[in-house]
């Protein structure tokens, strides 16, 4: 473990030689409810303008002079992350019909490779779902490869693999693939048995087609010019696209579609909706098999939209009846589980008539979250979110049944517990399959994949990811503390550090925040981040309002006209942190990215002094224009998280109010990088790019202020595993380097 430099050594290291480059303005009006704003560099918005790509490179250029001095740590950092990753690995195979499926990836390669072998059938329940012993550097007698992503990027500048999904027959595979970063997919279909592609391909899709279980159909979604879902295709194999059906079209634009086949494998899930209220269909696969050309099915609201519930439906067969689980929130925020007979969850019943036909089969509660369930033929499975954790909870439907009769329902079996933090989830749920498979994962414990037999409360570890390099958990500890956030209340933070470090002697600190679409920052674990943890970082992910963590009122206190909240409650955590003995006040570096980049630059408005640097990654730093205008990607699905300022003015000027771009002041600001991809649909590269000169322009400090873009990349940075560790180890030696340490 490298030692925290004391406070008087401390000194970032950046090249004042370089010369950032100079923007041009044009300003621009944007005029809202009596309201002028000038806009000095709307002009980068023109991405297909040379002017534009000039500028963007030059940025780039600056940003590597500037940490030209960072090569070595750099490369420090990517040998670490390189060094203790099994690069040659697997994934635990699942079984799905008679085949067991896994994903291989290869030492030098960047994309994985999905194989398979055939699975036993002998009536043994271990012998046949215990999945096979498949070595790392060699193939299985029988195995397959169904899908080399290596071959399918090769000379594309970018490459990422949408769907990708088997039927349980083993005979088709439907894939999708973006090859420049703007998340439109073209959707491909596979004969597994002859190893050819199918004529059936659809261009510029959404990124999730699947195939129904009977193989006859493709489901797709097609994407507006703002990107968002809003048009449901079905398109029968062996037929012209275009005699494709349209299942559903969506005129809302402030709605988003997806579609799932449900678990019961007899209906499709047609879901429209936000962050506050959606409309679900079930639609029977019966009746789109019996559906001639040109005429859709009928599917079913079972809520409908106007109701404003947040729910989701899963038809299910129970004491030799038909009926539809619902998960909802109608005067249950924390959500609840009830069952209701399936003719009358079809027939358009207002709420007050649904309320009264159904049975509550798990209770609502205002200390636990059920985010939603999953059932197979003999149990349910409830994802739950109790003390700020995701857990996965299991009631059989012998059980349910007799609640349906009129009995007491019993408390859920939670498989894990352990450690103060962790993270438990359900990652495989079939319906003919008598196993679960679940995940657990912790700051300190490595993703380990294991099989559940709920009917034996059994739990089989079926693989720990590896770390290599000597790494060992007891070797790193995280706990929980609470900050006081300025209304009073309690804010939770995860403080994660090494087991030695001496928590009386002050420690460089890089504190973490999200707090947005009630996400919530679980307890995971990351190869990158002991790179930080071993040069004496102390790692503080700040569970801010806007997140999930503590329930849906948490989410509720952090968005629209109380998303202040989420930054007051991150400078409340910061305050927090920096009156420990464990942290050197001088030298807390903050990062978020997404919406997490809007907090990065809201706080660091609010309190530039509290921070030594700022790392904000695809930053939503100018959410006023973005929204303002529902012509640009994704905008108007943004009006359930933040409100309408086109036609709200309280919105509008509560928004102008914090918004990063609009809010940058004459202060000295500390070190800041904006990184970002010129082709990301979900933040426009515009937004930091606009940001960044603005920052430069009125800090009276001399701090670097950086623009890093990804000139073939999207939402997630460049392809690849090995560009994916080379973005991570600059941006980490960012980090590191305004803490003061350079190696």
């Amino acid at each position: 473990m490298t030692s925290p430099r004391s406070r008087e050594t401390a000194r970032p290291t950046w090249n004042t030689d370089a010369v950032p480059p100079e923007t041009r303005k044009a300003p621009t009006t944007r005029s809202m409810h009596g309201h002028d704003v000038v806009d000095d560099y709307e002009w980068l918005r023109a991405k297909d303008d040379p002017q534009v790509i000039e500028h963007l490179e030059r940025e780039n250029a600056y940003a590597e002079a500037v940490t030209s001095g960072l090569g070595t740590l750099r490369s420090s950092i990517f040998g670490e992350i390189r060094s203790r990753t099994q690069e040659t690995d697997l994934s635990v195979p699942n079984r799905l019909g008679d085949w067991w499926y896994f994903r291989r990836t290869v030492e030098g390669k960047n994309y994985a490779s999905f194989c398979r072998v055939p699975a036993l059938n002998t009536g043994d329940l271990r012998a046949d779902w215990t999945p096979p012993e498949v070595p790392a550097d060699a193939a299985l007698d029988g195995e397959e490869v169904l899908l080399d992503c290596n071959e399918l990027a090769e000379g594309l500048p970018f490459f990422a693999l949408g769907s990708f999904h088997v039927t349980e027959d083993g005979r088709l595979l439907t894939y999708s693939v973006d090859d420049s970063g703007d998340e439109r997919f073209d959707q491909y279909v596979k004969n597994l048995t002859t190893g050819s592609l199918l004529p059936d391909v659809v261009e510029g899709v959404f990124a999730g087609g699947f195939l129904t279980p009977n193989g006859s159909h493709l489901i797709y979604t097609l994407v507006d010019d703002s990107w968002r879902p809003y048009e449901l295709r079905s398109h029968r194999l062996g037929t012209p696209v275009g005699q494709d059906l349209v299942l559903h079209h969506e005129e809302d634009v402030a709605l988003w579609l997806g579609t799932e086949t449900t678990a019961d494998e007899k209906h499709l899930c047609i879901d429209v909706g936000c962050s506050e209220y959606n409309e679900t269909r079930l639609l029977a696969l019966a009746d789109l098999e019996a559906a001639g050309s040109g005429r859709a099915p009928v599917a079913h609201v079972v809520i409908p939209r106007d109701e404003r519930v947040l729910y989701s439906a899963e038809p299910i067969d129970l004491n030799g009846r038909s009926y539809v689980l619902l998960c909802h929130d109608h005067q249950a925020p924390n959500g609840e589980l009830t069952a209701v007979d399936y003719e009358s969850a079809l027939s358009g019943l207002s709420m007050d008539e649904l309320r009264s036909a159904w049975t509550v089969v798990v209770p609502a509660s205002s200390t636990r979250r059920l985010n939603g369930f999953h059932f197979n033929q003999t149990h349910l499975a409830a994802s739950l979110r109790e003390d700020g954790l995701e857990k996965a909870g299991f009631i059989s439907l012998d059980a349910i049944r007799q609640t349906l009769e009129g009995g007491d329902l019993p408390e859920p079996v939670e498989p894990f517990s352990g450690e103060e933090l962790y993270t438990a989830k359900i990652t495989a749920m079939a319906l003919r399959s008598p196993v679960v498979g679940l995940g657990y994962i912790s700051y300190v414990t490595p993703w380990r994949q294991y099989d559940y037999f709920p009917g034996l409360d059994e739990l089989e570890l079926r693989k720990q990811t590896p770390v290599l390099g000597g790494f060992r958990s007891e070797d790193y500890v995280a706990h929980r503390e609470w900050a006081h956030a300025p209304d009073g209340t309690m804010v939770p933070l995860s403080v994660i550090h090494r087991a030695d470090a001496d928590l009386q002697t002050p420690h460089p600190v890089i504190q973490y925040g999200y707090g947005s679409y009630e996400a919530s920052s679980n307890p995971g674990f990351s190869v990158s981040r002991l790179s930080l943890l071993d040069r004496g970082v102390v790692y503080v992910v700040a569970h801010v309002r806007g997140g999930g963590e503590l329930g849906r009122d948490w989410y509720l206190q952090g968005k629209k006209l109380q998303k202040t909240n989420t930054f007051t409650d991150f400078v409340a955590v910061t305050d927090h942190v920096a009156a420990q003995p464990w942290a050197d006040e001088s030298r807390i570096a903050a990062y978020g990215g997404s919406a997490g980049g809007l907090l990065m630059g809201a706080i660091v408005n609010m309190a530039p002094e509290k921070y030594c640097g700022v790392l904000a990654a695809v930053p939503f730093v100018d959410p006023v224009t973005s929204i303002s205008d529902p012509d640009l990607p994704l905008s108007a699905l943004e009006w359930e998280e933040w409100g309408n300022p086109i036609e709200d003015k309280e919105v509008y000027e509560y928004m102008t109010s914090y918004a990063p771009y609009e809010n940058v002041r004459p202060v000295a600001y500390p070190p800041i990088a904006a990184v970002t991809s010129l082709n990301d649909t979900r933040v426009l590269y515009v937004e930091p790019a606009k940001w960044v000169p603005k920052l430069r322009e009125f800090t009276t400090g001399t701090a670097p202020i950086l623009l890093r873009i990804e000139m073939d990349g999207g939402h997630g940075g460049g392809s690849g595993r090995y560009r994916q560790w080379e973005d991570t180890a600059w941006e980490y030696a960012f980090l590191l380097n305004c803490l003061g340490i350079d190696s």
